[in-house]
């Protein structure tokens, strides 16, 4: 029997057995039937007719209300849209890339005259946070008030999506970020992808979608910076190969996403009956695809549990989900993580893990380390 514990520590072998045996299979402890199959995962995350997350039970929805993450058909189009174009590939590097480096700097100025740090909330997450906040146009907003707000409302998902009530900080963190994307849209920014958005969508609809951004952008590119400094300072010969080959960066990013996507799963829930590789579906079942599986199908990447800076398929890993709710920000979360990656390689000389305070990725939902305390030479 399989726990939600387990699935948290350290999912991948017992996700391995799933794959072997039994690529659909139901499973008690999510009240859900669990995808293990890079193929199946495709199957069901294209196919959003039979599979939706349009679904009272969806437990980023409950926060939020309905968003373009928590619908389907012309209604998520309607909520997609307006957002679409400023988060393609030139739009990103042409209105961010400055930006992102510059805050970078900032932080790593921060952490001048010392040898260590806690680069996940010292650096990754501030990084993210700011960027986000930038992008969106928060009137008057720190961005360290939208990583509290963003904490609390990925508290409550967790919350959620474990089976407890969400508690009461999720719902209040989101009515301060509606009165701030109010305050937004009053101010009428010149630069804001809200002041935009609103042209087509009224405040509820807007808030709920901001959220989501949030949510995507920050809990995504936070894990990003972690995990890639973690799996890289794990492998010091690796570590060092990267820096003697800047070109290998890129690839470097995408293998970490294969072998700890930021998101381990995402959930649908079926639409009809419907028979997916010998289960039976049953209408209103809920779906869970494994990422975390589908990035490790030995089918597709031999040697799966191994971080490799020359697997020549990583970009084939499904990090980002696929399907109409592939990952909006994919290409900012990137931006940002080449950018981070690269400035702390190159400013912070001999930089290494702390073997004082080991760290390890975990997470149901999200996966990274609690903490990655760093150290360098000064």
């Amino acid at each position: 029997m399989i726990t939600l514990a387990q699935l948290a520590e350290d999912p991948h072998p017992r996700l391995a057995r799933l794959r072997a045996t039994a690529p659909v299979l139901w499973l008690p402890a999510l009240g859900g039937w669990m995808v293990t199959t890079r193929a199946l995962a495709l199957a069901v995350m294209r196919d959003a007719e039979t599979f939706t997350v349009d679904d009272p039970r969806f437990t980023t929805g409950q926060v939020t209300g309905p968003s373009m993450l928590s619908l389907d058909g012309t209604e998520h189009a309607r909520h997609r849209e307006p957002f679409t174009d400023p988060f393609r590939p030139g739009a990103v590097h042409g209105s961010y890339a400055d930006a992102v480096q510059q805050e970078a700097d900032r932080l790593l100025d921060s952490l001048a005259g010392r040898d260590e740090a806690e680069i996940r909330r010292e650096f990754a997450g501030p990084l993210a946070a700011t960027t986000m906040t930038d992008a969106l146009g928060l009137d008057g907003v720190p961005a360290a008030q939208v990583l509290r707000w963003y904490d609390a409302i990925v508290h409550a998902v967790h919350e959620l999506t474990e089976g407890r009530p969400a508690g009461a900080d999720g719902h209040t963190a989101y009515a301060a970020l509606r009165e701030a994307v109010a305050g937004t849209v009053d101010a009428a920014a010149s630069r804001s992808l809200l002041v935009d958005a609103a042209r087509a969508l009224e405040l509820p609809d807007l808030t709920a979608n901001a959220a989501v951004l949030l949510f995507g952008g920050i809990e995504t590119t936070e894990a990003m910076i972690t995990n890639l400094l973690f799996h890289l300072l794990s492998s010091p010969e690796q570590s060092r190969e990267l820096q003697a080959e800047p070109d290998l960066l890129d690839n470097a990013i995408e293998e970490s996403l294969r072998l700890e996507p930021a998101a381990a799963v995402v959930d649908r829930y079926a639409t009809r009956d419907v028979r997916l590789a010998g289960a039976e579906i049953r209408k209103g079942d809920l779906v869970t695809v494994s990422l975390a599986a589908a990035n490790r199908d030995p089918s597709v990447f031999p040697d799966p549990d191994r971080f490799d800076l020359h697997r020549p398929n990583s970009r084939r890993q499904l990090a980002f989900a696929h399907g109409p709710h592939y990952c909006l920000g994919a290409h900012l979360a990137r931006l940002e993580t080449r950018i981070a990656l690269r400035s702390c390689l190159d400013r912070l000389d001999g930089l290494r893990l702390d073997p004082s305070r080991p760290a390890a990725v975990h997470g149901l939902v999200f996966r990274k380390p609690a903490a990655l305390w760093v150290q360098w030479d000064r």
